[in-house]
């Protein structure tokens, strides 16, 4: 494989999923490890990624702009964004989770309602904050660098204390069988808490990601009511979930 294509691969890898692992592109390019360093290492140093340790996180992951210009699959996710937002009524208690699509949630959300939204994404409550009649209340923790969310064990035992009407949450992979997953264990655990805090979990989730699933798993898919998507509910890249007990949107 020439080294053009290989970091195509790795930009849409990249890109779709917000973080990657080395060793992951290491299996999906079934190149050595020195390789997928150098690959990742010259991408940086063209800023179309960013290198961080032990793998690569998109640009727009990790360096939120108000252009925009660097988030991957910007209509698709705006199009989830207004879809979610018809579930949320004002006066509500709702969690945005962090990540780009959650980004367009709360970016989308109307400035004119009450609403209290609890986060752990510094981008989001930034976001959220423009909103006047917002209450906006942030799980503090361990900062990623990456990702500006807060993680950890104090921000687990926040989510704890929590009763929330609706979690709206992002994930790195979902699958029928496997449910929804992750690369990195810190984050699974995370979404494990914040699902076990909200009466009802709304996954929101670009289509590129469904039929995947990685080694850190954060729920069944039965822990989750709605799954919204780009996509019409009827497509057939969807129709591994059609059937399940499941509210497609």
């Amino acid at each position: 494989m020439l080294k053009s294509e290989r970091h195509q691969i790795i930009l849409k890898e990249v890109e779709k999923r917000n973080r990657v692992q080395l060793q992951d592109l290491v299996q999906r390019l079934n190149v050595s490890i020195d390789t997928v360093r150098r690959d990742v290492k010259e991408l940086d140093g063209e800023h179309k990624l960013r290198k961080v340790h032990g793998g690569a996180v998109s640009l727009g992951f990790a360096s939120f702009s108000p252009q925009r210009n660097s988030i991957y699959a910007l209509e698709a996710k705006t199009h989830i964004a207004e879809k979610a937002i018809g579930m949320v009524s004002e006066g509500q208690v709702i969690f945005l989770d962090g990540g780009t699509t959650c980004l367009e949630m709360a970016r989308s959300l109307p400035a004119e309602w009450e609403l209290k939204v609890f986060t752990h994404s510094i981008p989001v409550a930034l976001e959220l904050l423009q909103k006047p009649r917002y209450t906006v209340e942030f799980i503090g923790g361990t900062l990623s660098p990456e990702s500006h969310l807060a993680q950890g064990i104090a921000a687990v035992r926040q989510l704890a204390e929590l009763h929330l009407d609706m979690a709206f949450i992002g994930t790195g992979y979902v699958d029928a069988e496997h449910g929804l997953s992750e690369s990195v264990w810190e984050t699974a655990q995370m979404k494990k808490s914040l699902i076990e805090a909200a009466r009802k979990t709304v996954l929101l989730c670009i289509s590129e990601k469904v039929n995947s699933h990685h080694r850190f798993r954060s729920c069944s898919l039965d822990r989750i009511a709605t799954l919204i998507t780009e996509k019409d509910p009827g497509d057939s890249e969807l129709k591994n979930f059609q059937n399940l007990q499941l509210d497609l949107r």
